[in-house]
């Protein structure tokens, strides 16, 4: 082997290398910043908006439809979940179950997380335009409402139903993406989102009481101790029930696959509720995300056969 042919191969080789350490550290950051929003909790609140679009088309929204709802959602919800990271730093440094998320564990820098907050709301703001005008109108009081989200345990123990008025707020833009006006079917619907949310997210932040209590934020679960939040939670979760059966009286492109995934969505929380009592909280996590990824899925999989095959 001649010494150009070495130098070549030397020269591949550290190219290569360098190629490999550049592609990890990208899957590494892009890994932090995914764990910064919880990006896998899209998936509470994504099946939902296309429920709402899929009942506002009575079918098979358009491409161009279903692509600018996807980037609206994953915008806004980016947005609002690293707007609630940044307000909420301070806090989350000094809460031991939140001290290791990226921005308290210092992986991500203040600066950055503001770049992505403005970057994601632009998302929004800009797939919102391209669907109606309306729902580019509504968008800047929709980016308020999901950041009033990140300030609210400041000053309110009624943030778990803001909280669930932003998630509801979803089927109801999809909706009004397709069809530009509004009937009670997708009021119901974001209804039923509002229901769940808060009552799963009253479960979640039993974690904080005592945490809530030292560090004088307000909460519904601080406020009324933990059994009357399960009761309460439970009864969340009945109403999101008889909301969700309005839906189908509502609509005419329901039948019986939806009946049945109306009854998977009650087991499952039902079960998720087993899984949780005032003396052992320690299931919470497999109730929060578990069950109600599960739940989001299966209704959504299930109303989508029954509009798109059935009807």
């Amino acid at each position: 082997m001649s010494t150009s042919d070495l130098k070549i191969g030397t020269s591949n080789c550290l190219h290569k290398l360098q190629t490999s350490q550049l592609f990890t550290e990208f899957r590494r950051r892009a890994g932090v910043y995914l764990e910064l929003v919880k990006f896998s909790h899209t998936i509470f609140a994504l099946p939902f908006a296309f429920m709402g679009a899929l009942l506002a088309a009575g079918g098979m929204p358009t491409a161009g439809q279903l692509f600018w709802i996807l980037a609206a959602m994953v915008g806004a919800r980016t947005g609002a979940m690293a707007c609630n990271r940044l307000l909420d730093f301070g806090i989350d440094a000094l809460n031991p179950r939140t001290k290791d998320r990226p921005l308290p564990a210092g992986q991500v820098s203040p600066w950055q997380v503001s770049l992505l907050i403005l970057a994601s709301y632009g998302i929004f703001i800009f797939a919102a335009s391209r669907l109606n005008h309306i729902c580019f109108i509504l968008s800047p009081y929709v980016v308020i409402i999901l950041s009033l989200y990140s300030l609210a345990k400041r000053f309110t123990s009624y943030t778990h139903y803001i909280l669930g008025f932003s998630l509801g707020m979803s089927p109801i833009g999809a909706w009004l993406a397709v069809s530009g006006s509004l009937t009670w079917t997708p009021v119901f619907l974001g209804l039923a989102v509002l229901c769940w949310v808060s009552g799963f997210d009253l479960l979640y932040a039993l974690q904080d009481i005592e945490f809530d209590r030292e560090a004088g934020l307000f909460s519904l679960p601080l406020k009324l101790g933990i059994p009357a939040t399960l009761k309460l939670a439970k009864r969340l979760h009945l109403a999101m029930l008889g909301l969700l059966f309005l839906v189908f009286l509502s609509s005419p492109y329901l039948g019986w696959l939806y009946l049945l995934a109306f009854l998977i969505a009650a087991a499952l929380l039902h079960y998720e509720h087993q899984l949780i009592s005032a003396d052992d909280l320690s299931r919470i996590d497999a109730a929060f995300f578990t069950m109600n990824g599960y739940l989001s899925v299966s209704l959504f999989l299930l109303t989508a056969i029954d509009i798109l095959l059935l009807h």
